[in-house]
């Protein structure tokens, strides 16, 4: 008989603050002694079943093996020669257990096996604890993503953040931070729910991110309702994290201005949101049935002479006057570089045959 009190309490110890249900204990206790037995045995190949009446602590270990005219795998597959008598009672194909709890005689017995499988458990415990942990943050965040989340900063570990959201901690790994990032103890911050999936193969996966485009859009829903209710739309948006965020954005109202209702008073529905975003630079450019002004206004803080567009070479040639060369590149060409993915074209800087505007003290000396 299995002392299960071992094993309960090799559990207990492990997940004293996760409250497991007894079938989570059960599938725990089993697992690990399916573990103990494969290292017990050598049998890692082989299919094992492990079963345990928690009232009794009687155990229960078989091995699962499909029935063929002839094995080519021992470990999975069993012969009708190898059946005996019993041959004449399956058919090819068929899945069959094979119960080896005597053989656990050789590890003294039923008692003597659970001491070995109170060794493994702390292993499976801690898989099987994170698992559930993953599921269970899974369920949390299943039905928000592409949505943010208000949530307080827990604390930091080496680059991650960890996140408290209603009780449970969530990381917010390195790849979806970036530099401008401030992040403190106690304090709280959004995040953009970038995936929430459930895969067969590695099991449940969130992923958080700061740097996600879509962040700066659900940032503008939170201060702009006229954005939650279609009075206002974004069309396009580009960014480089911490630098600057390029949006398009039309109404469904001639009376109603676009930009400015995204500004807003004072400048104050724009500005929270760059103090979400810890003073990222946001470059909002009103949709326009001319595509070149677009174009010339996605170049900001740039004046632009004039455009002419390229529809099926996908090419916008922006001519500019020397002195605003720069200001359309931006530094290290970041500016023309996020104005090009904004539009999906690439834009190619001319030389304006107008000559450079003459600062007025410079034009009367």
């Amino acid at each position: 008989m299995l002392d299960l009190k071992k094993l309960e309490q090799a559990i207990n110890m492990l997940s004293a603050d996760k409250k497991l249900e007894k079938d989570k204990i059960v599938e725990i206790i089993e697992a690990a002694l399916k573990t103990a037995y494969k290292k017990a045995f050598d049998a890692r190949d082989e299919e094992v079943i492990a079963k345990v009446d928690m009232e009794t602590g009687e155990v229960e270990i078989s091995i699962e093996k499909t029935v063929v005219k002839e094995v080519e795998t021992p470990a999975r597959e069993i012969s009708f020669e190898e059946l005996w008598d019993d041959a004449d009672g399956f058919s090819e194909g068929d899945v069959i257990e094979i119960d080896v709890t005597d053989t656990l005689d050789e590890v003294g017995g039923v008692e003597g096996f659970g001491r070995i499988a109170a060794g493994a458990a702390k292993q499976v415990i801690m898989q099987k604890l994170g698992e559930s942990e993953k599921e269970k943050i899974y369920d949390l965040f299943k039905n928000k993503k592409w949505e943010i989340i208000n949530m307080r900063v827990e604390m930091l570990e080496w680059g991650k953040v960890i996140l408290d959201y209603n009780g449970n901690r969530v990381p917010l790994v390195k790849s979806e931070q970036w530099f401008r990032d401030k992040f403190v103890a106690g304090s709280r911050v959004y995040v953009y729910v970038a995936e929430a999936e459930m895969s067969e193969t590695s099991g449940p996966k969130i992923i958080l991110s700061r740097k996600n485009p879509e962040l700066v859009s659900e940032l503008f829903k939170v201060y702009v309702p006229e954005l939650t209710d279609g009075t206002i739309n974004i069309e396009a948006i580009v960014r480089n994290p911490g630098i600057k965020t390029k949006m398009v954005v039309s109404s469904n109202y001639e009376e109603i201005d676009p930009v400015g209702t995204l500004v807003g008073q004072k400048w104050m529905r724009v500005k929270s949101v760059m103090d979400e975003l810890f003073g990222e630079k946001i470059d909002i450019i009103p949709y326009d049935d001319d595509f070149r002004n677009i174009v010339k206004k996605s170049l900001s803080p740039a004046e632009v002479d004039h455009v002419e567009i390229d529809e099926e070479e996908e090419l916008a040639k922006v001519f500019v006057r020397p002195s605003q060369r720069a200001k359309a590149l931006g530094r290290t060409g970041s500016n023309i570089n996020l104005a090009s993915r904004l539009l999906g074209y690439t834009i190619s800087l001319e030389e304006s045959d107008k000559p450079d505007e003459v600062p007025e003290e410079d034009a009367q000396s």
